[in-house]
């Protein structure tokens, strides 16, 4: 069997310990195991990378891909693509193992991201948009395309748009007054709707501040063989005093073609 065959078998076989987890909580028969993080014992990659991820009904994941100097994009928000080919298709794959994707309004503005599931067999997310002002335009893609169900989150100080379709406009209370909403009351809202299993997919400022606030199990974080040398950051987090404050999570990585996939756990 060559690669890419095994490779589908494999994301068949995870997908269906997925479809199998969701069934327990419908009081169906339960999962079976799916492993454990441990990458060797013979596992494949994908395996060794996905399966960790559908162990558990509730499940917060963040994903970013930067540049060797840590950056997302040009100053002009130039940003397809920092990563490689591989890389895309393992956020798709993540997009495909969670129920809610949620992106910041300058994501949406700069990238106009589809958020859909195309470069491997899976459902589409729901897809969220934080967007506390209401500077998202509505001719967005995914405002428009009807491919699967939206959740437009906005703050009460913004005007609300004409919801239609597939888009659904929902209003929120700020963490504090222009400060965007907490990622915490996010997370609720979104489970409230059963919606447990969540990517925070971008862009660097969302994934900062949900990361910040404690919330996230883990952070998939693709290094590419590029230097910018300036642009928009990756991760950004409030300044610390001595390296013993910084955080150190359990940390796996993985080739995927050039560029390298760290996997950090945040939760023991």
């Amino acid at each position: 069997m060559n690669d890419k065959r095994a490779d589908t078998v494999e994301w068949d076989a995870i997908l269906e310990h997925l479809a199998m987890l969701r069934r327990s909580e419908q009081g169906q028969p339960a999962a079976r195991e799916p492993g454990t993080d441990d990458p060797g014992g013979g596992r494949s990659q994908v395996e060794a990378i996905y399966l960790p991820l559908v162990q558990t009904r509730k499940l917060v994941i963040a994903q970013l891909g930067q540049t060797l100097d840590g950056r997302i994009a040009t100053h002009s928000g130039h940003s397809h693509f920092v990563t490689g080919p591989e890389d895309i298709e393992h956020l798709h794959r993540l997009r495909a193992l969670v129920d809610a994707v949620v992106v910041g309004a300058g994501t949406v503005i700069s990238d106009d991201p589809q958020l859909t599931v195309r470069h491997v067999r899976g459902d589409n997310p729901v897809r969220v948009v934080l967007d506390p002002s209401g500077r998202v335009p509505s001719d967005r893609k995914m405002f428009q395309d009807g491919a699967a169900p939206t959740l437009w989150l906005q703050s009460r100080r913004a005007k609300p748009p004409v919801a239609s379709g597939t888009v659904e406009v929902l209003q929120m209370d700020e963490a504090v007054a222009g400060g965007g909403f907490h990622p915490a009351a996010v997370l609720e809202r979104l489970a409230a709707r059963d919606l447990t299993r969540v990517l925070v997919e971008g862009g660097g400022l969302t994934v900062s501040r949900f990361l910040a606030a404690g919330v996230l199990d883990r952070l998939h974080l693709t290094v590419a063989p590029l230097l910018l040398g300036s642009g928009r950051p990756s991760v950004t987090l409030d300044p610390v005093h001595t390296l013993h404050e910084a955080l150190r999570p359990q940390c796996r990585h993985f080739a995927l073609g050039p560029d390298i996939l760290f996997d950090l756990c945040l939760r023991p």
